[in-house]
């Protein structure tokens, strides 16, 4: 995430983070991964992402909004490579460090604390719909590539104005708009996709749901996590009926 605007996404993205590391803790290590990526793209979109990216061991990458850090953790285990995952969430942070073993630091998006040029390659997954200040967001990740680094998006982008109930604090940008930021940043925007979030193996998806069972048992009647269900139910809602669309795009630091 870059700085989160509403309270309804704070209990999402922080609270539950934390909930959701006790959950996978007692469920098994083999379930961080999908409860981690949940929000945060299918293995299909990551996969069309890393190949894009050009990602290997050696490949310095920074994902930028990490959250529990579930897409670093699977570029880990699939690339061989060690992601820097930059977050503003202090429990989402503790988790992508105690379930992954991730170097993660608490830091916004719009001040990440990294040298001009210390990446090759960055990722930002489902965060700028969750700023007012993208343009802040890419510019920042631009700063922090090398010239010639490249930078992978999931935007879930709005062609339309949206139907109410609206989640809180979500601004969700055209393709357009984001096209425009890019360019602006100082990126050129080299491939782009919808995605298809429903293309992960059937293995993922049980875990995912396990782990989401188990943080409701043992938190399903606090305000925290009804505020997040509601919040990520209003999200699910506008994708399912077409109002929103995930969408892929990488594009080169120039």
């Amino acid at each position: 995430m870059s700085a989160l605007e509403s309270e309804a996404m704070e209990a999402e993205f922080d609270t539950v983070a934390g909930w959701t590391e006790e959950a996978v803790r007692a469920l098994g290590p083999e379930y961080a991964v999908p409860a981690g990526c949940r929000g945060s793209g299918s293995e299909g979109a990551l996969r069309w992402l890393a190949d894009r990216l050009r990602l290997d061991a050696g490949t310095r990458l920074l994902d930028a909004g990490a959250g529990v850090g579930g897409p670093a953790g699977w570029l880990a285990a699939e690339r061989d490579l060690r992601p820097v995952c930059a977050e503003p969430m202090a429990a989402a942070v503790r988790a992508s460090r105690r379930l992954f073993g991730l170097p993660s630091v608490v830091a916004l998006g719009q001040q990440l604390p990294f040298a001009d040029g210390g990446f090759e390659a960055a990722w930002c997954l489902g965060v700028l719909c969750t700023t007012s200040d993208k343009a802040g967001a890419l510019g920042e990740l631009r700063r922090v590539l090398a010239d010639g680094g490249r930078l992978g998006l999931l935007v879930f982008v709005a062609d339309a104005p949206l139907p109410p109930p609206l989640p809180e604090g979500n601004e969700f940008p055209g393709e357009g708009e984001v096209r425009d930021l890019l360019t602006a940043a100082g990126f050129r925007l080299d491939d782009a996709a919808d995605a298809d979030l429903s293309d992960s193996p059937p293995t993922w998806t049980e875990r995912a749901e396990a782990v989401q069972a188990e943080v409701a048992r043992r938190h399903g009647d606090e305000p925290a996590f009804q505020q997040a269900e509601e919040q990520s139910g209003r999200v699910g809602r506008l994708l399912a009926d077409g109002s929103l669309r995930p969408w892929l795009a990488v594009a080169t630091a120039v």
